[in-house]
Parts: structure tokens; C-alpha cells; sequence
């Protein structure tokens, strides 16, 4: 919260098993200053600002599987705030925005494909992924929520023959607290990929393109 720089205001306490701590966030923002997931636009690419596969390493973690080098690496990423990638893609003109959290990055992708009523293409061999994750995939480790987003996105998503299904599972692995998806214009999306490595010391990946159709799917190459 320091880091946010937010007030903590109220709270209670309840005695669980289980150690939790969740936040209801208010603020305000000027209407204009807004960025939706409605607004991607056809030629934009897509940037993504951080790997997939928190929920399927923290499945593994409930089951004992995990090594402490995988938990390291999703707790390090789950700690860290999108707000710096978040403040640089305002300077790249970014056209929509939408951070990849229980709805998968298909699930969350496919809500900005159809709020700009817009489609995508996805280059899976760019999507970013912690290699412990597809290791425990491969172990049929995969949290309820992945089966749930896959059963409930698929009819909207068109796979490609070559790309790998432990793949596809992490693509609709429920993400804790992951990165942004940032649709951008074209020829700003690898100067933003730079600025945020270079200036903040970021790594995020160019994964797809934005289409004209049809609108709210995907496709994935």
C-alpha cells in the first residue's frame, strides 16, 4: 500500500485456517483520463507485462509438488504492482487496457475483443510462461478454474493444430494478481517493451494482434 501510495482505512479481523487479506479500493479518477477495455482498435498489438501460470504452481503448492524456486518466482510476481507499466503505456498511447486475473488471459482477452467488438490473434509462441507451471500441467495439476474458464470460453476461441494443449492450459489458467494485457498502437508497442525494460527494469511481450473480425474471438497461432 506504501508503494500504491493508498490510505488503509477500516478493517476487521476474522479467525480462519487459512491466512487472508483482501481490500475493497475506492478512488477517484478524472471521466477523460479513463482507459477501458473498450477501445482496442484494429492494427494495435497486444503487450503482456507478465508470465502465465500462478494458479497452476499454487495448485501444486496446496498439493506439496511445488519447489521453493517456482514459489519464489509467482510470489515476486504477484507482489509486484502493475502501476509503472500502467503510468508508461499512458506515455505510448495505449488504446485499451485489462489485467489478467480468475478469468484467464483468454477470458480476459475475449472481454476485450468484444467490448471494442474487435478480434485477436495470438501468437502462442510468445505467450510468456513460468516453465515450473507447464511442468506441473503436464502433471495434471490444473486448478478448477482453468477447467471451468476453458468449458465456459472455448466456443469463442479457435486453436491451431501445432500449438500445444499444455499450453492452451495455461492460457486459461485463473491468474492471482497478474499483469497487463495493453492494446496499443502498432509501431509503440516494441518502444514500450523497451522503455518499461530499460527505464523499470520490466520484461513484457509483444503477443498478438487486433483485428476487425469477427468480432469477440480469438484466434491462436
Amino acid at each position: 500500500m506504501k508503494e500504491a501510495d493508498v490510505a488503509l482505512v477500516g478493517g476487521h479481523s476474522i479467525e480462519d485456517p487459512e491466512i487472508k487479506y483482501g481490500l475493497a479500493v475506492t478512488g477517484l479518477i478524472h471521466p477523460k483520463k479513463i482507459l477501458t477495455n473498450a477501445k482496442a482498435k484494429p492494427g494495435d498489438q497486444l503487450v503482456l507485462t507478465k508470465p502465465l501460470g500462478t494458479g497452476i504452481i499454487a495448485t501444486a503448492l496446496k498439493g506439496g509438488m511445488a519447489s521453493e524456486e517456482a514459489v519464489r518466482k509467482i510470489v515476486e510476481s504477484m507482489v509486484a504492482l502493475n502501476r509503472k507499466a500502467s503510468e508508461w503505456m499512458k506515455t505510448f498511447k495505449a488504446h485499451a487496457c485489462t489485467d489478467i486475473t480468475g478469468f484467464s488471459f483468454i477470458g480476459h482477452a475475449l472481454e476485450m475483443a468484444s467490448a471494442s467488438q474487435v478480434g485477436m490473434v495470438i501468437q502462442s509462441k510468445n505467450i510468456p510462461v513460468f516453465p515450473e507451471a507447464m511442468e506441473y500441467a503436464r502433471l495434471g495439476l490444473i486448478p478448477g478454474g482453468a477447467h471451468s474458464n476453458r468449458q465456459f470460453f472455448s466456443c469463442k476461441v479457435e486453436v491451431h493444430t501445432k500449438v500445444p494443449d499444455l499450453l492452451i492450459d495455461l492460457l486459461y489458467d485463473p491468474q492471482t494478481s497478474g499483469g497487463l494485457l495493453i492494446s496499443l498502437p502498432s509501431g509503440n508497442a516494441e518502444e514500450l517493451v523497451k522503455a518499461l525494460k530499460e527505464k523499470e527494469h520490466i520484461d513484457s511481450w509483444i503477443v498478438g494482434r487486433v483485428f476487425e473480425g469477427p468480432f469477440g474471438r480469438i484466434e491462436i497461432l
